[in-house]
């Protein structure tokens, strides 16, 4: 059987594309809008301490400063998603809210597809984030927003510590998500999922860089783009350790072995994801799936201001065996 491959493209996205203008968020991101540096000071008063006014005579921060981008998004998780305690490793990826929210809205999309738009949601919708590093930051969005619970999983054992933690002192996240430690960085889901498990959805942000070489440089070309003097890269604003930033073959490779790995999940799962950072590497992942006899693929972009990302998702499931596992 040839997969189905569906590009999910919202028409007024890709209008709206075509015309040069800024397209916003899923409609149900709650970061849709400006933010509210009033409200995010009451939630978090050490807030008050980085806010700023830009050239334009508006509040902001300067996204330059990774304190005042962690701070933010501490408030922000505090603010919008009940958690009130949540805080990293110095140097580990601090990935931007907004963006990851996206992901997780669309991927509901997903899965109300085959129940007539109606997206599932509760303890018993089970996701696993792959290489969820110290932030939590997609079990978090999730479980706040859908009820659902997750199994995070990671090759850095102190970025499992660290999200272990923001687990344990979080009353809306305990119970709800659990961290396993990917002990074979070249493994996937071997060794996460378990025998009789079952995964509505599976997710992944993959290294994008091929080597380290490759992270450095972009690390540093982005740092020169921030006002960082040469050789400062170990502090961008975002962060990230090797393993969030690179894995050997790049991006490709990754979700290749990922691809090769999910046969062996077929029916453990009922969708796989991934985010794809490059359009330009959608043929060759097609082309995996196609080999990999994926029963149906489905790309979803998003989008933010001319900022656009897409994730790919795949299939070993049949409509009807898609509808029979969402009703159980």
């Amino acid at each position: 059987m040839q997969p189905i491959i569906s590009n999910c493209l919202c028409v007024t996205l890709t209008f709206a594309l075509m015309n040069g203008e800024k397209v916003v968020l899923h409609p149900r991101n709650k970061h849709r809008f400006n933010y509210d540096f009033a409200q995010l000071v009451k939630s978090n008063p050490l807030f008050r301490d980085f806010i700023i006014v830009n050239a334009y005579g508006n509040e902001s921060i300067n996204f330059s400063n990774p304190a005042a981008v962690k701070i933010l998004n501490q408030s922000l998780l505090s603010h919008f998603y009940d958690v009130h305690h949540w805080d990293i490793p110095e140097g580990y990826l601090c990935p931007p809210v907004p963006g990851r929210a996206d992901y997780i809205h669309y991927l509901a999309d997903l899965l109300a597809e085959d129940r007539n738009g109606i997206i599932p949601t509760g303890k018993s919708v089970k996701g696993l984030d792959i290489g969820t590093g110290a932030n939590c930051i997609y079990p978090i969005i999730g479980r706040k927003e859908y009820g659902w619970s997750f199994i995070g999983s990671d090759t850095d054992s102190l970025a499992i510590k660290a999200a272990k933690t923001i687990v344990e002192v979080n009353p809306v996240l305990a119970g709800q998500a659990f961290l396993r430690l990917q002990a074979n960085k070249h493994h996937v889901f071997k060794d996460i999922i378990k025998p009789g498990e079952r995964f509505d959805f599976t997710m992944c942000n993959p290294p994008f860089h091929a080597s380290a070489e490759e992270a450095a440089a972009a690390s540093e070309k982005k740092g020169k783009n921030l006002g960082y003097a040469k050789g400062k890269v170990g502090t961008l604003n975002f962060g990230g350790k090797n393993n969030e930033l690179w894995y050997a073959g790049g991006e490709l490779e990754f979700i290749r072995k990922m691809i090769e790995e999910s046969l062996l999940f077929g029916s453990q799962c009922l969708w796989f994801t991934s985010l794809v950072s490059k359009s330009s590497n959608l043929q060759f992942i097609y082309g995996a799936l196609k080999y990999a006899k994926a029963t149906q693929v489905e790309t979803v972009q998003m989008a933010q201001g001319q900022k656009i990302s897409r994730f790919v998702a795949w299939t070993f499931q049949d409509q009807e065996a898609r509808r029979k596992w969402l009703t159980k």
